[in-house]
């Protein structure tokens, strides 16, 4: 970087970091992110409500009300038994569509076994009590079985559709692979239920012997971000093993492939499954990142707020490297990458648009911020 565009930033306050466009010029002119709220402890997830305040889960087993002013409120009391630890705990959250009247939202969790050492993902509904400070009539809608006494691969991911059905992803929980290609079970899969819990009825498993109904795609890892796209489809980021990230967009009935094909090894090297990358009967990834850049939180832009050039990219956070992924798609497919917040010092975990159509970003790190990015 040039000592006139040094100047620049000093001079204009530009703080925003954008690497991998090529012109310096048009990269620093994008963003600049604004801290909303720090000192929280590895935030998950992040939901919008009304009057500019935000609800914020800490993984640790914290649901916190965030004012519009910033101001971090006191735990919100009435949550579950929650199994935090390793990958697991409070994880993502989501206002419904209709908050403004029914103070409903929803969050998934690690489920600990009752009376075991096992736990699995939990997806709750539960009203914010007029003065934000407790949950309110709170029902477990649906729990991933099996069971499984591990740390690991909860994948947690919630998106409310078009229909007003929710999507959830559910991981493998690392050591039962093989069974993200059984449909018996909810581990490597992204169910679709109702609000109340059932199964819809055009699920695409739905009264299929030996199927569970909840099952709307199978053969999947561990999904960490989750959107629904503009055309409505549902789009959704997975961790790979050693390498082979994906992008996969999970279609009903589909069978993503996971563990017999990938694009990843096993970690310290050697083949997974069959060794391959491509087979009958199993979806290709969308896009797929080696090295693993550990992807996050997702979201499409729909606003104009940053220019004509970004409405309509996709937003990936990344956790390994640090930065957030700014996408171009062309023809439905991943055309350029470029990087943003990238000098690395903060896991993303996770973004989202709000309602003023600007992004908003959760750091993953035990002083963890809330932040918007203002557009220069």
């Amino acid at each position: 970087m040039n000592l006139q565009i040094q100047e620049a930033l000093r001079v204009l306050g530009k703080t925003a970091i954008v690497a991998g466009l090529g012109v310096w010029g048009a990269a620093m002119a994008q963003i600049r992110p604004e801290t909303i709220s720090s000192g929280l402890e590895t935030p998950w997830g992040v939901a919008f409500l009304p009057g500019g305040r935000f609800v914020v889960t800490e993984r640790p087993g914290r649901l916190r009300l965030i004012g519009a002013d910033g101001k971090v409120g006191a735990p919100i009391a009435g949550l579950p038994a929650i199994a935090a630890g390793g990958q697991g705990g409070l994880l993502d959250v989501l206002a419904d569509s209709g908050f403004e009247k029914n103070r409903t939202l929803y969050f998934c969790f690690s489920e600990p076994e009752a009376g075991g050492s096992g736990n699995s993902t939990a997806l709750a509904s539960t009203q914010l009590s007029a003065d934000g400070a407790r949950l309110e009539n709170l029902r477990i809608i649906f729990s991933q079985q099996p069971k499984v006494a591990s740390r690991n691969h909860f994948g947690c991911r919630i998106v409310e559709s078009r229909d007003g059905t929710l999507f959830l992803t559910l991981g493998d929980r690392f050591s039962r692979k093989d069974d993200a290609q059984k449909l018996d079970n909810h581990l490597g899969k992204v169910v679709r239920i109702a609000k109340d819990g059932s199964a819809p009825k055009d699920n695409p498993f739905a009264g299929r012997a030996g199927a569970l109904p909840e099952i709307w795609s199978y053969g999947h890892r561990n999904g960490q971000g989750a959107t629904l796209a503009p055309d409505g489809r549902f789009w959704m980021t997975e961790h790979g093993p050693q390498g082979g990230d994906e992008i996969n967009i999970a279609q009903a009935g589909r069978n993503y492939g996971w563990p017999v094909i990938t694009y990843g090894e096993n970690y310290g090297g050697g083949k997974i499954g069959e060794g391959l990358t491509a087979k009958d009967g199993m979806e290709q990834p969308l896009h797929y990142w080696v090295p693993s850049i550990a992807p996050s939180g997702m979201a499409f832009l729909t606003s104009d707020r940053y220019g004509a050039a970004w409405k309509g990219n996709l937003f990936v956070g990344s956790l390994k490297f640090g930065y957030l992924d700014r996408i171009e798609l062309k023809d439905g497919k991943v055309g350029a990458e470029h990087k943003l917040l990238a000098d690395g010092k903060a896991r993303i975990r996770d973004v989202k648009q709000g309602p003023d159509g600007l992004l908003y970003v959760l750091t993953d790190e035990f002083d963890g911020k809330l932040l918007r990015l203002r557009p220069n």
